[in-house]
Formats: structure tokens, C-alpha cells, sequence
């Protein structure tokens, strides 16, 4: 409609340039055309053509003109929101595509059609609904078959494509072997999952099927069906299961249909038996419809002893629903069994529910035993924290005393024992100012005889540093106001005045009733933060600020919960599950920019946001994630993109689909007879070294008598706490400078 014009007016000028009597009539037959079909700026071609003709225009081009404006007027929005839009426009030609077809003129819907092609060849929906258009309206071979081909050349990905392609060229009696070389074709596409593969085997062998005549015993094509079924089957085994460590098809839907065919068409029942004791050695015996579809098949094309067989199988080996198997066995041996064969299926269903019975009363058991054994663990993770923070404070209390027992030691040792001079002791933070350098030096001598230290010096510095440090208040913190509060974290050390710079960023998303920084107890700012709002909204709109860089840094912003009550909770705002819609790019330079990669990702399709990966100091790690409109679009970018070089550096691309995260593993404890849980070793956090070096002199080292007898040997007696064990050898400054100088 919109560029229609152009061409009809050049197609006059053609036929006007040329003066000849017959050429007049035909100018006239190309101005009643053009005015009868919708076009933009019809009044000026109606005027141009009232100008041209010396005769008056029949009524009959006035009729059809005024109908074409009508048509015009229905036509506009679509058209304007065409140009309104911008490329590729999907959803206004969508809407325009649905609005052709309830109208239902086959060349306009063909036409709108390909105009919306130009713009989104890469949309396997689209090429679909254009096909299945053609092959239920149209039906014209050359055209069908040129659209199918077309759409398989630009979304080769799409299972769905291919299939309606095969049954297309059946429709219209394409030869057969033309048929086997376009399968062929699609086999080597690359679909991306392991079910497309199992979807173009069934179309294919369908189609095998049907060129079958079963009335023959024996046939080349029924040769060629059955050898196909082994390719299938063989190709699923290693070809998709090498690639997707999965066959795709694990209900055997492939060998059931064949054991079908065999059993109803070919009357073979002793290969379709075959066939479906394979299908049971496939992991497949657990499952009662699997059972029960055999004993239909049984039913209708074998006899009463192999039924018979089959149900006393499923009883054995069905767990999922193992009452409804054993009420078919007794419901057929109501019908058709002897009192021995009743006697038999009665005995062997009341054994068998039995036993199921008692494994599910096992399952419950020890499922409530590890519902309890969650709880006492989250119990003794609370007990643990509760005896760290206790050991914390002892300690900072044994501080003072074991600071004065040191001083007192020096004394002792300095009124004792002659110094040596490569053995000084250095004490940390005591520099004395250059005076009292060199008074310390008169009162040491040459010899390094020490006089009495003073005492009173480590605490008057502790005194200093106490002055310097800031009274800055403790925050506390109301678990009641979990739900309107977020825990804002990562943000820099340095920042100065953090609530006064968080409040505008964080008032976006609804009014900040109080931010509350933590700081150390210098008055220091430790990086992470409490902002509570006025309203539960406001801060789950919070939430979306998750990662926004604030001062060259990420910020992370997470909900406000109390890990005592909730031990495991960790937030991970981002899936970790297959996602076909969203790319992983790795190798990328760490110069690469968001705005650089999008630039490049946009040339295949619609891009909806691109996360560049980082670390806590909001530097690149040289990943993305990049999430696009649709899953075809995902998969022409995996095929454009992958190996691309950019900046130097070559990319690898593929669909997301993270590893699933290990769970570190606890360590391994056994139990002492007639005693506790007992570990075997804990190492570091970095496991065990190549070389365990004791770093204490040989004088000092104690075999470790319990470790032993933990390990191997009897029950050691009652655990010592960790604050009991570090009490336990206390020695002074004295002691070490006698063993050292023993001789």
C-alpha cells in the first residue's frame, strides 16, 4: 500500500512514452486497475486520470475507486503502526497478518506474509504459520514446497520445520529418494536438543510406514522400514547420547512404535516381544503404564499364558503403582483363570504390597529422620556461635591478664638471665620517640643488661589508641522490620558519609524511613549497610539495584533475613537452570564493553539485556550473559557467533546451561566405640599441604596422644573444649629462654 504507488505510475509512463491508438486503451485499462486496489494517495491518481482523459470516467471505475478507499480507511492503522514501528516490527505484522486472514483474500495474506519475512526470517513461528497457511489453503505444489525449503534454510535449528517439510514433499508425491536426502539434510542441522532428534526419526519412519504394503509377506519397503528402526535406534545410542548424554527418547517411544507395527500390521508378536524385553531392560520395568501397554499389545495380538506372564512380572517389578498392576492381574485371573491361577496372582499380590508397604514406611521413617537431623544440626550451628561469641569475649578478658604476666616475665627475665643480644625481644607498636631512644640505650649497656621496663607502658599506649577511637553508637537492628528493609553490602571502605550519599539512590524506589551504616569500632565505615523503607514495595523494588556500581564498585542489595533462623538462605537472583532464550559468552577482553557487545549480538536478533560478569571489585572476568527475545534467535546467534574474534581474543558462545553447583563435602567422622561422633581430620580451608612442617622446636613438641587414640586405638576420654585446650600450656618468657639456652 505504502510504496504501490510507484510502481504503477512508472508502469503508465511506460505505456504513455509509447504514442500509438491501441497503447491509449491501454493507459486507460492501467488507471481503472490502479484505482481499484488500495494504494496511498489514490485521490491524486483519480485527479491525474480526470485530467489525462478527454472522455468522462464510467460510473463503474467510480464505484470500484470508492470501494478501494474504503478498503484504504480498514487498511490505515496497520500500515501506520508499520511505519511508526521500528525493524523488525514482529508483533504490529502479527497483528496485520490476523487481520488479512479474517478478511481471507489468499494473495493478500501471502503478500503480507512475505513482507513480514523480509524482516524476520530468523522466526521459526513465523515460517510455521506461513506453511501450514499454504498447505491447508493454497496447496500449490511449486509454491508449498518453495516456502518449506526457504524456511528450513533459515531456521535449520527448528525440528518443527523439517517434519512439516517431509510430510509436505510426501503430499505432494515427491520421489523418494528426494525424500530421503532432505531427511538426511536434517539430521545433519544441529538441533539443540536430544527430543528434536527423536521427533525427525518419527516423522521419517512414518513416512516409511506408509509406503508399506503390510497385505505383502515380504517387501523392499517393509526391509527398508525395519532397517531404518535399527538405524534409529543405533544413531539415538551413539550419535545424540555421545552429544547430549541423553537419548532423547527415554520412555523408547521408537521401539515401541515398532513392536506396534510388528505385532498388528506384520503379525510378528515374537519380534514385538523381543523388542519390548529391551524396552524393559532400559530402566523402563519400574513404570506400571509401561507394563500395562505390553499386556494391551498382549491382549489384543498374543495369547492368555504370555499375558499371564507379563502381569506376574509387572507385580514383581513395578514401583511407582504397583496396586493398579496387581488389581489387573487379579481382575484377568477372575475372568479367565483356574482356581490355581487365582491362588497364585492372590498370593503373589499380597506379598508384594506387603513389602511395598514396608519400604514405604521406611522412606517416611527416614525421611523424619533427616527432617530431625536438619534440626539438630541447625541446632548445633546455633549452639557453635553462641560458644565463639562466649570464647571471644573470655578471650578479650584473659587479654589484660596475660598482657600483665608477660611484663612481669620481662622483669623476671631481665633481672635473671643476660640477654643475648640476636634474642631482644621486639614489642609491637612501642617505638619509643628519639629522647627515650637514647635514654633506653644508657640504661641497656653495652652487654645489653636491661633495667627494669616499664610496666605501665603497653597500657598506656592501649589508653592512646582507645582516645583515637571514634564513640560511635552501636546499631541495633529490629528483625520485625525484615520485610521493609534491604542489606546492602560491597560498597567501598572509603566512603564517607554513607547514608547522606545512599539516600538519594535508594529514595527512587519509595520513601527511606533510616539508613543505618556499620562501622568498626576505630569509626570506620565496614562496607555494608541497612536501609529500611516506609512500605513492603518500596524495598522489593529495591531489590532490582542489585549490582549497580556505586563508586567504581557493585553494589549487592539482598533481602534483610536473620541467618540464626535461616542458616541456609542465600540469594542468587539469577537462574541456573537451562535457559535456550540466554547466550554464555567467555573469552571476551576485559576492555569489551556492555554498549561493544550488544552492538555485535543486535545483527541476530533481539537483544533484552546483557549482564557482563565481575567480581566484587566490579572488575571483568571476560563472561556474559546474553538474553535475547526468543530461543531461535538465541540459536542463530550460537551459530554466527561462536569463534568470532573480537579485540584479539576468541569468543566461544552457547545456550546457558551452568553446572549445577557441588555441595562441599562435610568431613568424615566415625564413631568411637562406646563413645562420640569423632572426626577424622580437618584440615585448612585450602585442604591438606604437601608438607605438614612443625614449626615448634623438637624440645617442645608432645606426641598427640588423643588424635591416636581417636583413630585407632580406645575411646579417648570426655572432648576437651577449644577454650580449655588453648589454656593448657602456659609458659612464660622465662621458661622459653631456659630451654632454648640448654645445653
Amino acid at each position: 500500500m505504502t510504496k504501490g504507488l510507484a510502481i504503477w505510475e512508472a508502469y503508465r509512463e511506460f505505456e504513455s512514452a509509447i504514442v500509438e491508438a491501441a497503447r491509449l486503451e491501454k493507459v486507460h485499462s492501467l488507471f481503472r486497475r490502479q484505482l481499484a486496489i488500495p494504494l496511498y494517495d489514490m485521490e491524486a491518481t483519480f485527479a491525474e486520470y480526470e485530467e489525462w482523459s478527454e472522455d468522462p470516467i464510467p460510473e463503474s471505475v467510480i464505484q470500484n475507486y470508492n470501494k478501494a478507499l474504503q478498503q484504504l480507511e480498514r487498511y490505515k492503522p496497520y500500515e501506520e503502526a508499520l511505519l511508526q514501528a521500528e525493524a523488525p516490527r514482529l508483533a504490529e505484522y502479527q497483528a496485520y497478518i490476523d487481520f488479512e486472514m479474517k478478511i481471507g483474500d489468499p494473495a493478500r495474506v501471502q503478500l503480507i506474509f512475505e513482507r513480514a519475512l523480509v524482516e524476520n526470517c530468523l522466526v521459526p513461528d513465523l515460517w510455521i504459520r506461513y506453511s501450514q497457511y499454504l498447505d491447508r489453503q493454497l496447496k500449490v505444489k511449486d509454491l508449498v514446497l518453495s516456502v518449506h525449503n526457504r524456511a528450513v534454510r533459515n531456521c535449520p535449528w527448528t525440528v518443527a520445520l523439517w517434519s512439516r517439510y517431509l510430510l509436505a514433499m510426501e503430499r505432494h508425491g515427491v520421489d523418494h529418494r528426494v525424500i530421503s536426502v532432505t531427511f538426511e539434510k536434517a539430521l545433519s542441522a544441529g538441533f539443540i536438543q536430544a527430543t528434536d532428534y527423536v521427533e525427525i526419526w518419527q516423522a521419517y519412519l512414518d513416512y516409511l510406514r506408509r509406503r508399506v504394503d503390510f497385505k505383502q509377506d515380504s517387501s523392499k519397503e517393509l526391509e527398508e522400514l525395519r532397517s531404518a528402526f535399527s538405524r534409529a535406534l543405533e544413531y539415538l545410542k551413539q550419535e545424540v547420547e555421545e552429544r547430549f548424554n541423553e537419548s532423547g527418547d527415554p520412555s523408547c517411544m521408537i521401539m515401541q512404535n515398532w513392536a506396534r507395527i510388528e505385532a498388528r500390521l506384520c503379525n510378528n508378536m515374537q519380534k514385538a516381544r523381543e523388542l519390548w524385553d529391551s524396552i524393559m531392560t532400559k530402566g523402563n520395568a519400574k513404570y506400571a503404564n509401561m507394563w500395562l501397554e505390553y499386556y494391551n499389545l498382549e491382549r489384543a495380538h498374543g495369547d492368555t499364558q504370555h499375558c499371564r506372564k507379563a502381569l506376574h512380572r509387572a507385580v514383581q517389578c513395578t514401583s511407582d503403582y504397583p496396586e493398579h498392576v496387581c488389581e489387573v492381574l487379579l481382575t484377568m485371573e477372575r475372568t479367565e483363570g483356574t482356581l490355581e491361577d487365582w491362588d497364585i496372582a492372590v498370593q503373589k499380590t499380597e506379598t508384594r504390597l506387603a513389602r511395598v508397604n514396608e519400604q514405604r514406611i521406611k522412606a517416611a521413617e527416614k525421611e523424619a529422620a533427616l527432617a530431625q537431623q536438619e534440626e539438630e544440626k541447625a541446632e548445633q550451628r546455633k549452639r557453635a556461635r553462641a560458644e565463639k561469641k562466649a570464647l571471644k569475649k573470655k578471650k578479650k578478658t584473659r587479654g589484660a591478664d596475660k598482657r600483665k604476666a608477660e611484663e612481669d616475665d620481662e622483669k623476671e627475665w631481665g633481672d635473671d638471665e643476660e640477654e643475648q643480644p640476636s634474642k631482644r625481644r621486639k614489642v609491637e607498636n612501642s617505638t619509643p620517640p628519639a629522647g627515650e631512644a637514647q635514654d633506653l640505650e644508657a640504661e641497656t649497656g653495652l652487654f645489653g643488661k636491661s633495667a627494669p621496663v616499664d610496666v605501665d607502658a603497653p597500657s598506656k599506649q592501649k589508653e592512646r589508641a582507645a582516645a583515637l577511637k571514634r564513640d560511635v553508637p552501636k546499631v541495633p537492628h529490629d528483625s520485625s522490620k525484615d520485610s521493609i528493609t534491604v542489606f546492602v553490602s560491597n560498597l567501598p571502605y572509603s566512603m564517607g558519609e554513607p547514608d547522606v550519599k545512599l539516600r538519594p539512590l535508594f529514595e527512587a524506589c519509595g520513601e527511606v524511613a533510616d539508613i543505618r551504616p556499620i562501622f568498626s569500632n576505630r569509626g570506620d565505615f565496614r562496607g555494608y549497610c541497612y536501609v529500611e523503607f516506609k512500605e513492603e514495595k518500596s524495598a522489593l523494588q529495591a531489590l532490582q539495584l542489585d549490582r549497580k556500581t556505586v563508586e567504581g564498585r557493585p553494589m549487592f542489595v539482598s533481602p534483610c533475613v536473620d541467618k540464626s533462623k535461616n542458616p541456609d538462605f542465600k540469594v542468587f537472583r539469577y537462574s541456573t537452570a537451562l535457559e535456550k532464550h540466554k547466550l554464555f559468552v567467555s573469552g571476551l577482553p576485559f576492555s569489551c564493553t556492555k554498549e561493544e557487545l550488544e552492538e555485535i549480538c543486535k545483527a541476530h536478533g533481539t537483544v533484552k539485556d546483557i549482564r557482563l560478569v565481575t567480581n566484587r571489585a566490579g572488575k571483568p572476568k571476560g563472561l556474559a550473559y546474553v538474553e535475547y527475545e526468543n530461543e531461535s534467535q538465541a540459536s542463530q546467534a550460537v551459530l554466527k557467533m561462536d569463534g568470532m574474534t573480537i579485540k584479539d581474543n576468541v569468543i566461544k558462545v552457547a545456550i546457558s546451561n551452568p553446572p549445577q553447583r557441588k555441595v562441599p563435602e562435610k568431613p568424615e567422622a566415625r564413631k568411637a566405640p562406646g563413645g562420640a561422633m569423632v572426626p577424622r581430620q580437618i584440615y585448612g580451608a585450602r585442604g591438606k599441604g604437601r608438607t605438614q612442617l612443625s614449626l615448634l622446636p623438637r624440645a617442645l613438641q608432645r606426641p598427640s596422644e588423643t588424635a591416636v587414640q581417636a583413630e585407632n586405638g580406645p575411646a579417648p576420654p570426655p572432648a576437651v573444649t577449644a577454650s580449655a585446650a588453648t589454656e593448657a600450656p602456659k609458659m612464660s618468657n622465662a621458661d622459653f629462654a631456659k630451654l632454648l639456652l640448654r645445653k
